[in-house]
């Protein structure tokens, strides 16, 4: 952060609060009001607003006048059609006058010379109407036209509507009848009637005045009345005489009178079409009829429109205009706003962020002798976390001068980068390890110095818990977290270093791969946590074993690697082949875990620098194939690497390859060993075993492929294959009529860990069709010790189906009497390494006396293994041993054997029933 050094810059800073807390008071509620007021002075805030009412002048001005120009352009609208009305009125009355005075004239002519001579007088006097528009004619008593003008044909009128109300009554009024047509024309006119009367008053025929319609709108003028305007005459009973719309002339539509009740020359929609009108009408009482008008809405009302629009197009350019340089101004005001609240806020952060940062501030500013070179710095300002990282307070700091404070400053270069970054600025950081100045009380320090105007300005932080933290996870990485011991990637370092220093001196280096012997059975039977102990302590006692040079790591699971550097000549190889049997004595001393006494040994494979390899993954490899070899061997030994060991290595690769292959190419076969009970010799079982015929090899021994299956983790699918074919056969003895026996089939531990083994064991039985009381499982003892409570469960699982549970090579494991009378198991198989020198052994005896006794008291069957020998058999007979296996009854057969010797047992029983 550049910022310049000045006193005043020191005392903001120095004037914040020391705590974290803010501070409040009454006067929160003032600064508040007066940040809204500075707020609201400036005009990037006020100019919008200013603006907004600006545009509301502008559009309420352009309203108000629309308005005024609306109200005064409808009032004339009014007024027009007020006065249009008072000129149709006249027009009408003045037509409907004559037509009345016509008629009289009619009248009084037909009643004084008779209907006959009454039209020739009137035409010889001229008093007769012109016939281009007006009709004459009188209908006698009976209806029928007696005279006419122009003359017509003979006809009658004594159905029509006027002629039966001039009959029915006189009422000295005459009557407007409905636009029609009559019997001797076919044009459409309005009829005028009045009634004639004999010289005793009684009814003597009518009358008639026929008229056109348009002769009552012919004062139709466009030019004051537009395309749209209307002029009508309706009859008080609701039917048009006569009606004009523009051009259009129609007659004889019915309106609805009450719809007429309404102030006049106001605009609606009347019943002649849909277009708006100012509207008036007015009855002429005399003669029945109604004079109507109207000025259609939208042409009164174009001028205004007109205008209307006008203004609004100026009152849009006008807001256009304003908004238009209201945004200048309000952008060039925006971004001074901005230019000082950067400044305001600039000032703000470093009062704030050197208050409440975790680093410490040293605001400095640079003495200058007399020919200006800078000599010294005075403390200008620091902050809170500076207090607490120098024991010393703001106060006590301030006008300080670095050199004084800290003498060491000349000495180890922080004056002269200071005074360098000063004269020509730029930026300087670095971690520094602070030995010799205590005044700071940090053992690790990030420091960072900017140089600015008149000074600089120098940030430290205490970074001395990251720096323990660092320390701490490369440990991590490059040590076991278990044991402590260098991991695979320190070991890998440590083997190549050793290896540049011994082609550097031409000496040795001496690689050991140790790989603890059982204990996978340690840890499957006691626990996780035994088999981490018995690591810890296996680790401990190598370690005692080598020398300060060598390196003892830990390269996973229970292997471990030894890097063992050694000198010239034969006494250095003596040397460490001696430290290599101290390794195998040290690691072969039991151990207690868990009130237990243990005992594990290891096998160790070696390579040495130059002979056995030239590099680091070329020694590894060959210790690791003679460490395979020391197994071989018999465990508990070291090998030294020989060229022939990788062709057995080589060997497991091919076999391993060929194995994922043999179960899709059905290259496995199963044979089956007899079991029989000792008192009968009747066979009750077999147990299922899987042989593989290799197309080239030939047949391979189990214990060269199921170890293989174990570790590469195909047995799974090896299992489930023996556990469907066992099923089947089983079946298939029984479909041929062959008595029903028991199949033993073993469970691998990867297969007894498989959530899916119920299922796919009840998927075997019900592909077979075979019920699951001819099945059953043989377990290890180290398989079920490893979780217990976990291996009850699945059991149970099993027990649950019908499936009978049998414990496999018992007595080579860890079970304890209260863990084996909880498992729901009907038998226990003697493991054939105590069966083998029964003759022989005593303490072979004794264990399996014990176990037969045991079994037996726990309601358990017992079978042994690899019975070979009359004397094995005899003594497990003699002891109560219920059943055996083994190549004194059989070897293991082929499925048709099985069937052969099931079927001769089964004549046997025939024979003695």
């Amino acid at each position: 952060m550049l910022v310049p050094v000045s006193a005043e810059a020191g005392a903001k800073a120095d004037a914040q609060p020391d705590n974290g807390h803010v501070r409040s008071d009454g006067k929160r509620p003032e600064r508040t009001r007066a940040r809204w007021l500075r707020l609201g002075l400036e005009t990037y805030v006020s100019l919008p607003l200013f603006t907004l009412v600006l545009l509301a002048v502008i559009w309420s001005a352009t309203f108000h006048f629309i308005g005024n120009e609306r109200r005064a352009a409808q009032a004339a609208a009014h007024d027009s059609a007020l006065e249009l009305l008072d000129t149709y009125e006249a027009q009408v009355a003045r037509n409907l006058n004559g037509i009345d005075q016509t008629l009289k004239v009619l009248k009084y002519a037909v009643e004084r010379e008779g209907a006959a001579n009454a039209l020739p007088e009137l035409s010889k006097v001229g008093l007769l109407p012109s016939g281009l528009v007006f009709a004459v004619s009188i209908a006698g008593a009976d209806g029928r036209i007696v005279a006419s003008r122009p003359e017509t044909r003979e006809h009658a009128v004594a159905g029509e509507r006027y002629f039966d109300v001039h009959r029915a009554r006189d009422t000295g009024r005459p009557f407007i009848a409905e636009t029609m047509r009559d019997g001797a024309r076919n044009e459409w006119h309005i009829h005028f009637t009045r009634r004639l009367n004999d010289a005793h008053g009684a009814f003597a025929g009518v009358v008639i005045l026929e008229v056109d319609p348009a002769y009552f709108t012919s004062g139709y003028e466009r030019s004051r009345q537009g395309d749209q305007g209307l002029l009508a005459v309706a009859g008080l009973d609701g039917v048009v005489r006569a009606v004009r719309v523009g051009e259009r002339a129609a007659w004889g539509q019915h309106v609805n009178l009450l719809k007429w009740d309404r102030p006049p020359a106001q605009p609606w929609v009347d019943q002649f079409d849909p277009v708006p009108r100012y509207t008036a009408a007015r009855i002429l009482n005399a003669y029945g009829v109604m004079a109507i008008v109207g000025l259609a809405e939208p042409e009164q009302m174009a001028a205004f429109e007109q205008l209307r629009r006008a203004h609004l197009w100026e009152a849009g350019i006008a807001s256009a205009v304003l908004l238009g340089v209201a945004a200048l101004v309000w952008t060039w005001s925006w971004q001074g706003a901005k230019a000082r609240r950067r400044i305001r806020r600039a000032q703000e952060t470093y009062a704030a962020a050197s208050e409440a940062n975790m680093d410490a501030f040293f605001v400095l500013r640079a003495l200058r002798d007399d020919a200006g070179a800078i000599h010294d710095f005075r403390i200008v300002s620091a902050n809170r976390r500076a207090e607490q990282m120098t024991d010393r307070s703001k106060e006590q700091m301030r006008g300080t001068t670095l050199c004084a404070w800290m003498p060491k400053a000349r000495e180890n270069g922080m004056f002269e980068r200071l005074r360098r970054l000063t004269e020509s600025g730029g930026v300087y950081q670095e971690e520094w390890h602070n030995t010799d100045m205590p005044e700071f009380r940090a053992e690790w320090l990030h420091w960072q110095v900017v140089g600015v105007e008149g000074g600089a300005v120098a940030i430290l932080r205490d970074i001395s818990e990251r720096r323990r933290d660092e320390a701490r996870i490369v440990h991590m990485a490059h040590h076991d977290a278990l044991t402590g011991l260098p991991n695979r990637s320190l070991a890998g370092d440590r083997l190549d270093q050793a290896l540049l220093q011994a082609r550097r001196t031409g000496e040795g280096v001496m690689v050991a791969f140790v790989d603890l012997d059982s204990f996978k059975l340690v840890n499957d039977t006691l626990g996780h946590t035994a088999g981490d102990d018995l690591l810890q302590s296996v680790a401990g006692r190598m370690v005692d074993c080598v020398r300060a040079g060598d390196t003892v790591a830990r390269f996973g699971g229970d292997e471990f690697v030894l890097v063992l550097p050694q000198g010239p000549g034969a006494g250095a190889r003596a040397e460490c082949a001696a430290l290599i049997e101290r390794i195998l004595a040290a690691v072969v001393q039991p151990v207690q875990l868990d009130g237990k006494e243990v005992q594990v040994s290891c096998s160790i494979g070696v390579a040495v620098f130059p002979l056995d390899g030239q590099d680091r993954d070329t020694l590894m490899m060959n210790a690791d194939a003679a460490m395979y070899r020391a197994k071989e061997l018999g465990k508990n030994n070291c090998q030294f690497y020989r060229h022939e060991m990788n062709a057995s290595l080589e060997e497991k690769v091919v076999l391993l390859e060929g194995l994922r292959k043999a179960v899709d190419e059905d290259q496995l076969r199963l044979v089956y060993q007899p079991q029989v009970e000792l008192a009968t010799g009747r066979v009750f079982g077999v147990e299922a075993l899987v042989r593989w015929q290799h197309p080239e090899r030939g047949s391979i021994r189990p214990d060269q492929f199921i170890p293989l299956a174990e570790e590469s983790g195909m047995i799974v699918a090896i299992g489930e294959w023996v556990l469907r074919e066992a099923c089947r056969q089983a079946r298939a003895w029984q479909d041929a009529g062959l008595p029903a026996i028991t199949v033993a089939v073993n469970v691998s531990p990867r297969q007894f860990d498989d959530d899916r083994l119920v299922a796919r064991v009840s998927g075997a039985l019900a592909a077979a069709g075979l019920d699951p009381a001819w099945l059953e499982l043989e377990v290890t003892e180290s398989l079920i010790m490893r979780d217990v409570p976990q291996a009850i469960a699945r059991m149970r699982e099993l027990e649950a189906m019908g499936i009978a549970l049998s414990i496999d090579d018992f007595g080579t494991g860890y079970s304890s009497l209260a863990s084996l009378k909880t498992f729901p198991i009907s038998r226990l198989k003697i493991d054939k390494s105590f069966v083998r020198d029964l003759a022989d052994s005593a303490d072979d005896q004794a264990i399996a006396r014990a176990i037969i006794s045991l079994s037996h008291q726990l309601n358990l069957r017992v079978i042994a293994e690899g019975v070979e020998t009359e004397q094995q058999r005899s003594f497990l007979q003699q002891y109560g041993c219920d059943e055996m296996q083994g190549y004194l009854f059989s070897r293991p057969v082929p499925p048709a054997e099985i069937g052969s010797l099931l079927a001769v047992q089964g004549m046997a029983r025939l024979d003695l029933a």
